[in-house]
């Protein structure tokens, strides 16, 4: 019985040109979600392993810690961009994580050219950032539902001993 023995996580972690020739040799469709992932929660493998059910490969775009810090304020990100790279490419649904540093995945959607593009339930298709260009490429836009109860923030408030 041969055993699968799987890549190790930072083989998975790529960068912009690395992530190009990696998107060239794909067979099948390429799905992309993108967020911050600061501290992994149940919505997050939801997320994640329900875009991953929508094609052959998942990438994920993660901010990197500058655009966390413009986007969540100056206490976020909790972990660090490589922290956070690292724990992701770890998931077996995970194929690849590629960091931008910019406030939006536009570029890194449009330099990938994934065909189907996943945000959780707090989006609606027209407020997906580069789901036009995905679409316009004949690509989908999926929503996957929001898991109940899940959100960093609220974590984060659990443990500064501010809510729940």
């Amino acid at each position: 019985m041969d055993l699968l023995i799987p890549r190790p996580p930072a083989d998975k972690i790529l960068t912009w040109p690395a992530a190009a020739a990696w998107r060239r040799a794909l067979q099948g469709p390429l799905v992309f979600t993108n967020g911050v992932f600061d501290l992994l929660h149940p919505g997050h493998i939801d997320v994640l392993t329900g875009a991953r059910a929508q094609g052959a490969h998942l990438v994920v775009g993660l901010n990197s810690d500058e655009s966390v810090h413009r986007l969540k304020g100056p206490t976020r990100p909790v972990r660090s961009e490589a922290e956070r790279a690292y724990v992701l490419a770890a998931l077996e649904c995970v194929d690849a994580v590629v960091v931008f540093g910019e406030d939006t995945p536009r570029d890194l959607v449009r330099h990938l050219a994934p065909d189907v593009i996943v945000k959780g339930g707090d989006y609606t298709p027209d407020t997906v950032v580069g789901a036009s260009d995905v679409v316009a490429r004949g690509g989908r836009v999926v929503i996957i539902p929001l898991t109940p109860g899940q959100s960093t923030s609220g974590i984060i408030d659990q443990l500064r001993g501010l809510g729940g």
